[in-house]
């Protein structure tokens, strides 16, 4: 009889691995037998927990997600925070040390590649575009105007994933993604200190 507990731990398990053998050998190359080596479990219990490769692929990718939505819900809440500061949360919830990581960034990579032939993982990368926007119009609509709140959101949106994708691809990626982040933090500044007007709440 399997311990109490042990599905949930066992499947985190091959989810890291996951995320290893992609920063090793690229997703093309990650196969079943990469991720059970790294894991240590045998190659049957992906496909009893997933169903296949392609299942762990998609668990993992959703991992990531989740990592987001939880280092931004650890930044926001409790605290009370005014829209301003959410939206430096936003920003810091996108460049955490997990997200910089080499398994996180080559997977994340990878994905974005994958995305574009694949309708699973480009309706993943479509709820995790709205969830960027989402956040980010919800503050800014709170210091801007309705009109302008949504071009900032869009901006916003766009520079956290072009600077993430440019750090990502840098040949000293951790010096960047610190001068990116403050760029994001900067840039929101500019937002408000432009456009704010103290009457939109």
């Amino acid at each position: 009889m399997p311990k109490v507990g042990m599905k949930p731990l066992r499947k985190q398990q091959l989810i890291d691995a996951t995320l290893e053998s992609i920063g090793q050998h690229g997703l093309q190359s990650t196969t079943i037998i990469t991720i059970s080596k790294i894991a240590g479990l045998s190659s049957g219990i992906i496909s009893h927990y997933f169903g296949g490769k392609q299942g762990l692929i998609e668990a993992t990718i959703k991992h990531l997600l989740e990592q987001l939505k939880l280092a931004l819900l650890e930044r926001v809440s409790p605290k009370k925070l005014n829209a301003a500061d959410r939206l430096n949360m936003i920003i810091e919830a996108n460049f955490t040390s997990f997200q910089r990581s080499t398994p996180t960034i080559k997977t994340w990579l990878s994905f974005w590649a994958e995305s574009m032939h694949d309708p699973k993982l480009k309706r993943l990368q479509n709820i995790n575009s709205r969830r960027l926007y989402s956040n980010l119009l919800f503050s800014y609509r709170q210091l801007l105007e309705e009109d302008v709140a949504i071009v900032a959101s869009q901006k916003t949106a766009a520079m956290i994933d072009g600077l993430w994708l440019r750090c990502a691809l840098s040949s000293s990626p951790e010096e960047e993604f610190i001068k990116a982040e403050q760029l994001c933090k900067s840039f929101i500044d500019e937002q408000i200190n432009q456009y704010g007007d103290v009457t939109c709440h």
